[in-house]
Parts: C-alpha cells; sequence; structure tokens
C-alpha cells in the first residue's frame, strides 16, 4: 500500500487530564484577573448622585442638563442663588452655567459664595468660571474684545478635567467678559491662540472653570470634559437610567387632561406632528382633533401637502384659511396697541401679533368643531429651544428674550398658567424629536422635513417702511474694510446690507448689521476658496461689535458706498411679497429635493430683504444652508463639502430669475453670532 504521513502517538488519559487541567487553570486566571479589572474600574455609588445645575440665565444651560443625563447621571435646573442648605446631601456636585450678567456689576444675579466651601466638586460654565473666580479673589473685566466663535484652545493635559485629551482643543466661546487675574490658590489650565486665560482649576478643592461651553456640539471635545468632571473629579457612578421619554410623554398627557379632549395645532413639521402623534396614542384617536391653520403666510402648496402626509398616517387635518384674519391682526404689547400686521415692520412685534392670532383662531376652532371650551386643552409641539429663546421662566428664570417664538407670547403663557396648554416635548431638542417621530412610527419623509416656524414665511421677510438705515459708523466701516483686508489675500468687495437682523451673543439678543463681501467679477462656486470666507466670517463680528451676521454675495462685485448699495424698497406682510418669498423658496426647495439634501442639511432657511441695489421696487433674498444637532449651536454648510456645487449653481441661477429679485446671498454665518432665522 502507498505509505502516507507518519501520525502522532494517541495521548494517555494521563495526558489528557494533565491538559485538562492547565486549561482550567489559565481560564480560571483569566476569570479572576476579569474580576479584577472590573472591581477595580467599576464606579460604585457613594453618597449623592445627582447633580445640580445652578442657572444663572444660560442659553445653553438645558444643554448642560442633557449632556449630563445622556452620560447617565441625575441632574436638576435650580436657580443661582440656591442656598447651601437646600444643596448639601442632595447633590453629588454642582455646575453653574452661563449666563448674560457680569459678576462684577451691582446688579449681578445673586448667588451664595458658601455654595463653593461645602466641598462639593463644583464646574463653572462661561458666566459660572468668571464667578468662582471672582468671589474666589481673582479679577474679571470687560473684555477688550467680545468672542462669538469656534476658536483653538490649548488645555493642560495634567489636570483630571483634559485627562485623554490632546493640547489643542477646538472649543466654542461666546462672551465679552475675561478673567484678568486668576484668583489665588488657583491655577490656570487653558489658554486661547493669544494667551488669554479660558480655564481655571483649584484641583485641592475640586472647583474648576472653562470660559468656553462644553455643553455645544461646537466644543469638539466637550463631551468628554463632562466625563473628566463627573466621573474623575466628582466620582460619581454614573447609574442613573432615564424613563423613556416616550412614556414619560404619554403619562404626562393623559395626567395633565384626563378624560378631556385635546385640540393639537398641526403645521406639518416634525414638532407638532410628533406632538398630535403622542396625544393619539395617550387619549385615543377619538378625542384629538387636529387643527392645521393657513395663516397666508405658507410655502408653495404646504397646506395641502401636509394635508396629505397626515392623512396617510391617519392624523385627519381640520384645515382652517385664516389668511385675512392675520394680515388685518392686532395685539397689546404691555398696555401697546400693536398692528395691524399688514402694517408691521419690528421683527418682535410681527412675532407677538401671529402668537396671539394662532389662539384667537383657535378659540374660533373650538367653536366651529362644536367641542365645549371648558372641555378641551390645547397641545402645541414646543420645544426647548423656543422656551430658551423666548426667555420663558420654564426654560430659565433669568435667560435674555433672543426672539419671541409664536408658541411662547404673552397670551400663551397666560393660558399656559391657567393649565390650559399641553406640551409633552418641551424638554426635547429638534434631534430627540426626530428619534421619537422615528419611534412612533411616523414615516421618514415626515421626520426629516425641513424645519419651518410656525410664523410661515411672514418672519422670513424683513420689512421697512423704506427707511434707509444707517447700521454702522464711518469708523466702523473703516473697521470692516481693515479686517476684511487684514484677513484674506483676496481682492473682496463688501458692502454694509441696509439692514439689520437678529443674533445671540453671550446669552443675549442682539440686533445688529449684516456685511456682504462679493469678489471683484462674477466667479463660479467650485473657484471661490470657502475656507477663507467663513474665516472672514468668524473675525468680522469679532473684530466689529455691531456686526453680527457676514454673507458672500453673488454675481457682479458691489463696494460700500457704490450708488444704490443702500436702497431699499418698502416691504410688507403683503401677499404680493409673500409670493415673491413663496417663488424663491420654491426654487430652494426643489433643489434641495433633487440633490437629496433634505436630510443633510439641517435647516436652509430662505430670507427675502428690502435691498433693491438700485433696481427700484426690487428685493434680495438670503440662504441660510445649515448645519447643527441642537439647534442652539450650528455652522454654515460648505459648498463642495455639505452642498454640491451642482446645487449651488442652481440655486443661484433660479433665484436670480425670481421676479424681482436684484441679488442672492449665502449666509455664512455660524450661530452664535447669528441666529438660525435673520429676524
Amino acid at each position: 500500500h502507498a505509505s502516507g504521513p507518519r501520525l502522532p502517538p494517541a495521548p494517555s488519559a494521563a495526558m489528557v487530564k494533565e491538559e485538562h487541567i492547565k486549561v482550567a487553570a489559565a481560564a480560571a486566571l483569566a476569570a479572576g484577573a476579569a474580576v479584577w479589572y472590573y472591581l477595580s474600574t467599576r464606579r460604585t455609588a457613594k453618597g449623592p448622585q445627582k447633580v445640580a445645575i445652578l442657572d444663572a440665565g444660560a442659553q445653553y444651560g438645558k444643554l448642560i442638563d442633557r449632556r449630563v443625563r445622556e452620560l447617565n447621571v441625575e441632574s436638576e435646573v435650580l436657580p443661582l442663588d440656591t442656598p447651601p442648605e437646600k444643596l448639601v446631601g442632595k447633590y453629588g456636585a454642582i455646575i453653574i452655567s452661563g449666563g448674560p450678567g457680569s459678576c462684577y456689576e451691582a446688579n449681578a444675579p445673586a448667588f451664595n459664595p458658601a455654595v463653593l466651601d461645602m466641598g462639593l466638586p463644583v464646574l463653572g460654565v462661561c458666566y459660572g468660571y468668571q464667578l468662582i473666580n471672582y468671589v474666589c479673589g481673582g479679577k474679571v473685566e470687560k473684555a477688550t474684545k467680545r468672542e462669538d466663535k469656534q476658536e483653538m484652545i490649548e488645555v493642560d493635559t495634567t489636570s483630571l478635567m483634559y485627562k485623554g485629551l490632546v493640547k489643542q482643543q477646538k472649543v466654542l466661546l461666546t462672551h465679552g467678559d475675561a478673567v484678568t487675574k486668576v484668583a489665588p490658590s488657583f491655577r490656570a489650565v487653558s489658554w486661547t491662540e493669544d494667551k488669554y486665560v479660558v480655564a481655571l482649576e483649584n484641583a485641592e478643592r475640586r472647583l474648576y472653570g472653562v470660559q468656553f461651553h462644553p455643553e455645544v456640539d461646537l466644543s469638539e471635545k466637550g463631551v468628554t470634559m463632562f466625563k473628566n468632571f463627573l466621573f474623575g473629579v466628582a466620582k460619581l457612578a454614573g447609574s442613573y437610567t432615564p424613563k423613556s421619554r416616550h412614556q414619560h410623554a404619554i403619562d404626562e398627557i393623559r395626567e395633565a387632561v384626563g378624560e378631556k379632549e385635546i385640540l393639537v395645532l398641526v403645521s406639518g413639521g416634525v414638532d407638532s406632528s410628533v406632538c398630535a402623534a403622542l396625544c393619539r396614542e395617550a387619549v385615543g384617536p377619538a378625542r384629538v382633533h387636529a387643527v392645521h391653520v393657513d395663516h397666508g403666510f405658507m410655502r408653495h402648496e404646504e397646506s395641502a401637502t401636509v394635508e396629505t402626509a397626515l392623512g396617510k398616517v391617519g392624523i385627519h387635518l381640520h384645515v382652517v384659511n385664516c389668511s385675512q384674519e392675520f394680515a388685518a391682526a392686532y395685539t397689546d404689547n404691555k398696555g401697546k396697541r400693536i398692528g395691524p400686521l399688514i402694517d408691521t415692520t419690528s421683527p418682535e412685534d410681527k412675532r407677538m401679533i401671529i402668537g396671539d392670532t394662532f389662539m384667537k383662531v383657535t378659540e374660533t376652532a373650538v367653536a366651529s368643531l362644536k367641542l365645549n371650551p371648558d372641555n378641551v386643552f390645547l397641545a402645541q409641539g414646543t420645544l426647548r429651544p423656543d422656551l430658551i429663546e423666548s426667555g420663558s421662566h420654564l426654560a430659565s428664570a433669568k435667560a435674555d428674550v433672543i426672539k419671541t417664538h409664536h408658541n411662547d407670547t404673552a397670551l400663551v403663557r397666560q393660558l399656559r398658567a391657567q393649565g390650559k396648554i399641553v406640551e409633552p416635548l418641551r424638554d426635547y431638542h429638534k434631534d430627540e424629536v426626530r428619534a421619537l417621530g422615528t419611534e412612533l412610527g411616523l414615516p421618514k419623509h415626515l421626520v426629516w422635513r425641513q424645519p419651518f416656524p410656525g410664523p410661515g414665511l411672514a418672519i422670513r421677510v424683513l420689512c421697512t417702511d423704506g427707511t434707509k438705515l444707517q447700521t454702522l459708523t464711518p469708523d466702523e466701516v473703516s473697521q470692516v474694510a481693515a479686517c476684511v483686508k487684514l484677513y484674506t489675500k483676496a481682492a473682496l468687495r463688501f458692502t454694509v446690507l441696509p439692514v439689520r437682523t437678529v443674533g445671540v451673543q453671550g446669552d443675549c439678543r442682539s440686533y445688529k448689521a449684516a456685511i456682504a463681501v462679493s469678489f471683484p467679477e462674477d466667479t463660479d462656486v467650485a473657484a471661490i476658496d470657502w475656507q477663507l470666507l467663513f474665516k472672514v466670517a468668524r473675525q468680522i463680528p469679532s473684530e466689529v461689535p455691531s456686526v453680527s451676521r457676514t454673507c458672500l454675495l453673488f454675481g457682479s462685485p458691489v463696494q460700500q458706498g457704490d450708488a444704490g448699495a443702500e436702497d431699499v424698497t418698502p416691504t410688507y406682510c403683503t401677499q404680493p411679497v409673500m409670493d415673491q418669498l413663496r417663488a424663491a423658496d420654491h426654487v430652494v426647495s426643489e433643489v434641495l429635493l433633487k440633490h437629496k439634501l433634505v436630510h443633510t442639511l439641517s435647516q436652509v432657511p430662505v430670507v427675502l430683504f428690502p435691498a433693491s441695489f438700485g433696481i427700484k421696487g426690487n428685493r434680495s433674498i438670503a440662504i441660510r444652508p445649515f448645519i447643527t444637532r441642537d439647534f442652539m449651536t450650528g455652522t454654515p454648510a460648505v459648498p463642495g463639502t455639505d452642498v454640491p456645487f451642482a446645487a449651488l449653481r442652481e440655486i443661484v441661477d433660479g433665484v436670480t430669475k425670481v421676479k424681482g429679485i436684484s441679488k442672492l446671498v449665502y449666509d455664512l454665518t455660524a450661530k452664535p453670532p447669528g441666529t438660525t432665522e435673520w429676524e
């Protein structure tokens, strides 16, 4: 027979037993090592596990709360002046938020310094950082220039706050005051590129402060910094499991409403659609009445589209067409009668009139549906950012009003105080609502619809009676010119747009100038150095405080002082004006759909502003492609990366062909300093 390979002899029983013993010993050793590693690295709950967030009026206060809870640590937002006796024994750490005040002023928000002597770990953020330094004997003064931008800083990685991080960190700085002398027994642990101190610590007392905002997405490693504070400094266990937000919302609706009925205002956006779906699940479809108000400021065929889309998921709308009522509407603001809307130019007045008129129209809808007003709750999809920007006490006791949202006007607050409103999403941010909408089974096209403000196109029209604005002094114009020249090698032109836009700077509302830069000749979008333009846009508001927004103007250049550069066309919320904006908005919407950008771009407001650029009766359009997760901060979309050049060319070509449109500008501004919307 053919010889094969020689096989090893079969192992004896003794050999097999010995091998089994070796394997078992190795397994036991490995298991022991795993147990030792688990026991040595796990965080055990010792003492109070909740974090107190002392609110100094921050725009981002609830984001701190959200970040902490996402790390499985329970938190509670409390007033800044909460006394030590209400904190001791209940909380394992304290975070002091940012705020619009100055800690050295006589009218600074009240704070008990004894909070810092309780022995608890404390992290101060922005205002909180300045407050800790000031109370402990350091110096805080008005900064030589304010900051409202992402910036690279250097951190001391020997500090527990920055453990595991590299020295260079990109963060959001937004402040007008600065620490000019570090308090005794504290040390600086972070600096800007200009060597200004932006973080300090007293490790022995476990007191830490950061000038920047680790809670926002623009601070790229902010979550790691919170982890280091909560688990490295405060030694919290991270064992908190939040209740299902879905179930929490259902329980809240049922508890508030009882056996009564619900009238829910549905715009067709994800917020109101999710609110309607929650209400239907909570009390049953028969007791939920969905009303869609067409106020005359809707997008192209918006109401019909919304009615069809929601009908397919079982939400049947009662559509109320009341464009004439809104156009003629008045309201009262602190005893002063304002309106009618069709003659109103102030952005805040427009928002208040529209919000209050929504409530009045709702009363009419209740009557038309033959509902008993005493047996009906009003439900609306109010989100946390709406309340924060409106300065609602539900979000913060001391927050500044950035802009009044239609779902948080004085009349809405009155109804809320009477217990007549249900808002199950008031602690949510947009991305959380979308996640809940997906969980509820709403179709993707509804969940990912481009956000559209309740007041509609009315707040995307900058109104004027035709009076020319001087938004900058000659000296400030010279500062802008110097800034443009300093931060770019390109021969850019610039002009001050004849409008003001709303911004958010240092937790405060701003209403400031906007700049438009342009190239010496019409330049294709693919040939533009966009990063250079974004750099200029970041620097101008820092160098010139009266500016909060910077844009790129397409087409032929416009230089400050050119004939017609300051001309404006009288503009009000009339239907011809709405039709003009509606046409431009439709062009942009169609391009977004064609290039499948609806889901990747967080929001793309299209704004009509009254600059005619010398063509009598004309106006201009601004587009703001925007990237954000929480809608509290964000960055402009980058052409060529976030927006295909082909799509941008189509937008430019289509919008500039709309009748009566002189120019198109692309908003280059981050948030802050510019809000997402221009009003």
